[in-house]
């Protein structure tokens, strides 16, 4: 199936609305066209593999929809790795080069059922695995996302996640398709984004665990335009989640993966019922036997039904609440442990800013609960096994609790809990 190709139908549409970092959509089409014409004059074709090395902003969108309009295929790269972990492909832009439009061969629709992006997982449980999303996967992505969220004329979204993974990418696909604004950082940075949704009207964010306690311990509050923070990435401790209310922030909570395109289940914002909220209308999720999540629908990679590795249960409306990885439950004395659980405790001490826990072999009861606690303040190792054991049975208090100055963590925010 064929639709209008997204950002020449935008700058129909709204040629003067401001596509990304202020640029009018009439603007954004006129240069993607050139730097399509600059990738022309390099031999990409149809159906080429593009690798964009470039840091996030202006020039990674127009290279974006640049390579789209000769039908090629999209590789972000992480600027992080070396040339030998980033995923193949046939042809490499650093830099943007634009060319005269002439003769170039433009498309002016997108074939639902084609390669848009070839990604790589965010490898939080071992090596990363690439993942083909089509036009048809992004488009049910977004109209699924705005059925959830909404959408105005004058969204503006803020984007602070990697364009290297599909949570970031998706912000931009997302403005693209709705004809609204995208604002995109090269990198977090609290006081840049403090300021920006204090001052520029922005409507959306999206954010992960760590970086909205870092927003509010930089004084974030009641930003004026912003009507929705989307949290994903990580299960949310229930005191962050209070401390956002208290900090007039409404919060939409989401789980997603790359291979579904980033969304599967979305909160409604400030709903106290929901934890990650019910699936996007397009999508179905069903709990396994052993608790595994299984989606299928449209922005499934693939299609068929695919077996998350993720822990949660519905309850009788459809909300999903997270239990934490299949691959991090903890088995002690033959007691299962969510890891998550015993992190949410944790996070309530109000000396501990950030906790992760898992497991070590022990050969009394083959699996010992252990934490890594990241302090606010001044707490021993008894004080925080104490304030566990009032709220959790014994088998879940940590035996021992090391201290760091910080986690590991992907780009993307994500907790790498094998790296403890």
């Amino acid at each position: 199936m064929l639709v209008d190709a997204w950002l020449p139908r935008a700058a129909r549409a709204h040629p003067e609305r401001p596509a990304v970092n202020g640029m009018p959509y009439a603007e954004l089409l006129g240069v993607a066209r050139e730097a399509a014409a600059g990738l022309a004059a390099r031999g990409v074709r149809v159906g080429d593999r593009v690798a964009l090395a470039l840091p996030p902003g202006t020039d990674f969108v127009v290279a974006l929809h640049a390579s789209w309009l000769l039908g090629a295929v999209v590789v972000p790269h992480d600027l992080r790795l070396t040339p030998e972990e980033r995923p193949p492909a046939d042809h490499v832009v650093e830099r943007l080069e634009r060319a005269p439009v002439n003769g170039t061969s433009l498309a002016a629709t997108h074939d639902l059922g084609a390669p848009a992006f070839l990604l790589q997982t965010s490898g939080t449980s071992g090596t990363p695995k690439p993942v083909t999303l089509t036009f048809g996967n992004l488009l049910w992505s977004a109209l699924g996302s705005a059925a959830a969220l909404g959408v105005e004329d004058d969204d503006t979204w803020l984007c602070t996640l990697p364009l290297s993974h599909v949570g970031g990418l998706s912000i931009v696909v997302r403005s693209a398709v709705y004809g609204t604004h995208a604002l995109v950082h090269e990198r977090f940075d609290a006081n840049r984004v403090l300021a920006a949704l204090t001052t520029e009207d922005v409507t959306l964010v999206s954010l992960v665990p760590t970086t909205l306690r870092r927003l509010l311990d930089a004084g974030l509050h009641e930003p004026p335009a912003l009507r929705c923070a989307l949290l994903g990435g990580a299960p949310v401790p229930p005191e962050l989640q209070r401390r956002a209310r208290a900090a007039g922030v409404l919060v939409a909570q989401t789980y997603g993966l790359t291979e579904t395109c980033s969304q599967v289940t979305t909160q409604a914002p400030g709903d106290p019922q929901a934890d990650a909220g019910p699936p996007l209308f397009c999508t179905r999720v069903r709990v396994a036997e052993d608790g595994e999540l299984h989606v299928s629908g449209p922005t499934v990679a693939g299609g068929g039904e695919l077996a998350t590795g993720d822990l949660g249960t519905l309850d009788a409306e459809g909300r999903l609440t997270l239990v934490g990885r299949k691959a991090d439950t903890i088995v002690t004395g033959g007691e299962n442990v969510a890891p998550t659980e015993v992190e949410a405790v944790l996070a309530e001490h109000p000396a501990v800013a950030e906790a992760a826990v898992h497991g070590r072999p022990d050969p009394e009861w083959g699996e010992a609960v252990v934490a890594t606690v990241v302090l606010r303040a001044p707490a021993d190792q008894e004080e925080l096994r104490a304030h566990c054991a009032a709220r959790l049975a014994a088998f879940k208090v940590p035996k021992a609790i090391a201290f760091a100055d910080g986690l590991p963590r992907t780009r993307s925010g994500k907790l790498l809990r094998r790296a403890l």
